[in-house]
Parts: C-alpha cells; sequence; structure tokens
C-alpha cells in the first residue's frame, strides 16, 4: 500500500494576520506602481521607438522570477502586434542564443541588474549588434551599463515581509511590461480586428473573423421548395432537412419567401384546408436574409432584432446559397 503522507496542521494560524498581510501587500503594490510612475521617462519612450523600429524581434530575457514575467511581456507583445518571443538566457549560451539575430531587440529583464546569466551573454549580444535594453531597479548595475537603453523598474521594498522574496519588483516589471505593450499597440494603430487575428479560438475571434458562409447549410442541406410546391411536399422538405422552415425561391434562386413551423400552427389553429395550398400560398414574404460574407455576429444581431431563429444566406447576387439557425451559431459559440 502506499505511504500515507500527514498533511502539516497549523493550529496557531493567525487569520486577523493573514488578511492584515494580504492588505498591507496590496498597500505596499499600489505605492510602488505609483512612485513607478514618476520614474518613467526617456528611457521608456526610447524603448518604444526602437521596438517600433525592430526590423526583427522582441527577445525577452529574464531569470528566476523575472523569467516568468518575461514570458508574459513577450506574450502579451507577440499578441498586441509587436513580434516577440523569450529566451532563457542560460539554455541562450549554451545554444539558444542563435534565435537572436542581428536587428533585435533584446529586453533583458534583472530586479538587481546582476543576474550571472544575463552578464554571461551580454558580450555575445553586444557582438550580435542587438539593441539592448535593460528593465532594472538599479540603473547604476552591471546590466545597465551594458545596455544601449535603461528602463528603470526600482521598488522601494517588497512586499514580503522578510523584504527577499520578489513580490512587488515583479509586479512592477510586469506592469511596465504592459505599459509597453500599450503604447506600442497605440502607435501602431492596432485594432480589435488585428487582435482577433492573433486570438482566432477567442471569443473575440469568433465574432471577428467567423463569417455566415463558415457556419450555413449550403447544397442539398438548405430546404427550399419553388412556389408552386404542394404543401405535403413542402412539408416533407422541411421535416427531412431539419430546420425547422423552408425557402421558396425560384429555380434561379431568387429568394420569394419561407415558411416556418410557426406559420403552421397558425394554419391549423385557423382550420385551413392544407391539402389545397401551394407555397405561395402560406409562404412569409419578403423574409430577413443575411449575406454569406457578412460576419457571423452581425446574423446573430439580426435574429435578436427580429426575434427569429433563423435566416437565409444570399450570395452577392442576392441568390439563396444557404441557411444558418441560432443553433448554428450556439455550436460555434458566436453566441
Amino acid at each position: 500500500m502506499p505511504l500515507q503522507t500527514a498533511l502539516p496542521a497549523f493550529p496557531d494560524f493567525d487569520a486577523e494576520r493573514a488578511l492584515k498581510l494580504a492588505r498591507e501587500t496590496f498597500d505596499i503594490a499600489a505605492q510602488a506602481l505609483i512612485a513607478l510612475k514618476t520614474r518613467q521617462g526617456e528611457g521608456f519612450t526610447r524603448t518604444c521607438r526602437a521596438m517600433l523600429e525592430c526590423r526583427g524581434r522582441v527577445v525577452v530575457m529574464g531569470m528566476g522570477k523575472s523569467g516568468h514575467v518575461g514570458r508574459k511581456i513577450a506574450a502579451t507583445l507577440a499578441s498586441t502586434g509587436t513580434p516577440a518571443m523569450f529566451v532563457h538566457p542560460g539554455e541562450a549560451s549554451h545554444g539558444d542564443l542563435g534565435m537572436v539575430a542581428s536587428g533585435d531587440v533584446v529586453l533583458a529583464i534583472s530586479n538587481s541588474g546582476e543576474s550571472d546569466e544575463l552578464g554571461a551573454i551580454i558580450p555575445a549580444l553586444k557582438r550580435l549588434g542587438v539593441t539592448l535594453v535593460a528593465m532594472t531597479g538599479r540603473p547604476d548595475s552591471t546590466l545597465a551599463s551594458a545596455a544601449d537603453i535603461t528602463i528603470n523598474s526600482a521598488v522601494d521594498q517588497e512586499a514580503c515581509p522578510l523584504n527577499l522574496a520578489p513580490t512587488t519588483s515583479t509586479t512592477a516589471q510586469m506592469v511596465l511590461g504592459d505599459a509597453l505593450a500599450v503604447a506600442l499597440l497605440d502607435a501602431r494603430g492596432f485594432r480589435e480586428e488585428d487582435f482577433a487575428r492573433s486570438h482566432p479560438g477567442g471569443s473575440l475571434g469568433r465574432k471577428l473573423l467567423m463569417h455566415v458562409r463558415d457556419l450555413m447549410r449550403s447544397g442539398a442541406d438548405v430546404p427550399r421548395v419553388t412556389p408552386g410546391t404542394a404543401f405535403t411536399e413542402m412539408l416533407r422538405e422541411m421535416t427531412g432537412k431539419g430546420l425547422g422552415f423552408t425557402a421558396v425561391a425560384e429555380a434561379d434562386g431568387r429568394v420569394l419567401g419561407i415558411f416556418t413551423d410557426g406559420d403552421l400552427r397558425r394554419l391549423i389553429e385557423r382550420g385551413a384546408d392544407l391539402r389545397a395550398l401551394r407555397a405561395a400560398d402560406v409562404m412569409h414574404p419578403s423574409p430577413k436574409l443575411v449575406r454569406a460574407d457578412a460576419l457571423a455576429v452581425d446574423a446573430a444581431d439580426l435574429m435578436e432584432q427580429h426575434r427569429i431563429t433563423s435566416v437565409l444566406v444570399v450570395d452577392a447576387q442576392g441568390l439563396l446559397s444557404g441557411a444558418l439557425n441560432s443553433n448554428d451559431l450556439m455550436r460555434a459559440k458566436v453566441i
């Protein structure tokens, strides 16, 4: 049997002290960020310009907690229009430096500015001809002295009660990275559509990139009849396609109307002689149409606006090319 390891017990845990420390952490971080704002100036703007003019990529580097922050900064930059990647400084000394090329901008992050791993590769980075940006809390450090540009990330104290564990300093680094990303995306004229292209799997990507043609039923899956189709045959078409409606269109695809399950219920309530009817007699004329090249979210808005669950899809010439219902949009997570 596997050994049972007893979980440590903390009978003297002080909930009030824990909450007090949490609140102090928030206060220390907030005060540090306000102070950080006043420390930004030419170093920040020069970094933005270097990244905007970069012919290659922004390569982010950092060890330990700074490395974890660096990965996030690289990901944020990449998703907001600035090509970026993270390279581990330790691995760079063993071959990964080959990922860095002349014309790149290297953002090296170190609170102390004395990281051995970063220091070891600075000469090689210089030989490559990159622009070296130091994000450090010590402008007089080895890293800052070697850098072309320095961003000051200094904080007065860590939130750690021992003033040892990187806490406030990593928060400052993270926020500086976000500030760079925001300034750069604004300078590039980055828009929602651009964001969606780098996030095709997210909700914004689905809303801004998915078109009606990507979701619609087409070909033989579209229920359609001609205006002269007998009522019983029209019901058979509706039942067979399972969409709860059928389009009524001319042979060339010109849409004349639509007939839905709701229309059928109303006919039955009126006691109409269904066997004598044709599609043209019962269709709802001038149905709501959507273009195949329209955004799927626009089709969803049309359905919501008119309180309908289905629309017919037409091509650029206005001819029937498909059908779309709310279930199709829900499956694609557009709504």
